[in-house]
């Protein structure tokens, strides 16, 4: 059975590998002044080892190495195929040997990983059933006196103007409330799901942790935007209409086939009022 129907919330992490990596290079400036931020929050120079968890690409795996060049730098993730981007990517920037990957199954694999003066973990701790603990195994990994960023939360990405001239004004907010039902039964769906309130401050607090601040980092990319941003943003509807095809209202469906045809002249590819607005919240904690 596909995974785009009957309501599956199944990830094809390794099909989603090039969007992943777009979307990644792009915001890569917000992710550049988030690592830059941590550097102030503990020494860089102090930073021996850094994990990247649920590292996908290597995107930030990579920016992470600029940002702490004492460090090594361990993407750890579950897909074998993003791991070998991860790799190939720390190749071609001369990072090779100080980058290195752990393919590890969480929460099970949290034994595997090894201390850590600094742990990253973006946009992946929701994708654990059980959020307080793999926090509370993700401090045990922590060295005294060591970082965890937590990024989770911000704001949905958006693409387009209210009114876009076909169907209905509003499409991309009508996208925001089906995902919101998708990312529902997907936590719900985990193994060992929890339902915890996302107040992430209390969350690192009972794991034994001090909070250390909280910042929200910007893209904005206005329109006209360059063509790796437009590439990205038909990447981004083509999957939202192949995930949200059971979610969303008919006549949504028809004004999202028009805005990926390219012989439409409202589509995508066509339109000048394209733009890429989001923001990233990092959480982080010391321990003690």
């Amino acid at each position: 059975m596909s995974r785009h129907h009957h309501h599956s919330t199944d990830l094809n992490w390794s099909e989603m590998a090039p969007l992943l990596e777009r979307q990644a290079e792009i915001q890569g400036p917000a992710y550049a002044r988030a690592a830059a931020w941590l550097g102030e929050l503990v020494p860089a120079a102090g930073v021996r080892r850094v994990l990247d968890i649920g590292s996908g690409p290597g995107v930030v795996t990579a920016l992470l190495a600029d940002a702490f060049p004492a460090a090594e730098i361990v993407a750890v993730d579950a897909t074998p195929e993003l791991l070998e981007r991860a790799r190939a990517r720390a190749e071609a920037r001369g990072l090779g040997a100080r980058i290195s990957t752990i393919h590890a199954e969480l929460p099970k694999g949290f034994d595997d990983l090894g201390e850590a003066d600094l742990i990253w973990a973006g946009n992946s701790l929701h994708h654990l059933g059980d959020q307080r603990a793999a926090l509370a195994a993700l401090a045990a990994t922590l060295r005294s006196g060591g970082l965890v960023a937590l990024v989770e939360g911000g704001l949905p990405a958006r693409h387009l103007p209210w009114n876009i001239g076909i169907g209905r004004p509003g499409l991309e907010a009508r996208i925001d409330a089906a995902n919101a039902e998708w990312f529902g039964a997907m936590r719900e769906g985990l193994p060992g799901a929890e339902a915890e309130i996302d107040d992430w401050r209390a969350l690192l607090t009972a794991a034994g942790l001090t909070p250390s601040g909280t910042r929200s980092f910007l893209t904005d990319v206005p329109a006209p935007v360059p063509a790796v941003v437009r590439e990205k943003v038909v990447s981004h509807f083509t999957h939202q209409r192949e995930v949200m095809e059971d979610r969303l209202a008919d006549d949504d469906l028809a004004t999202l086939d028009r805005l990926l045809d390219p012989a439409d002249p409202y589509s995508l590819h066509h339109r000048t009022d394209v733009f890429h607005l989001t923001a990233r919240t990092v959480h982080t904690a010391r321990k003690g």
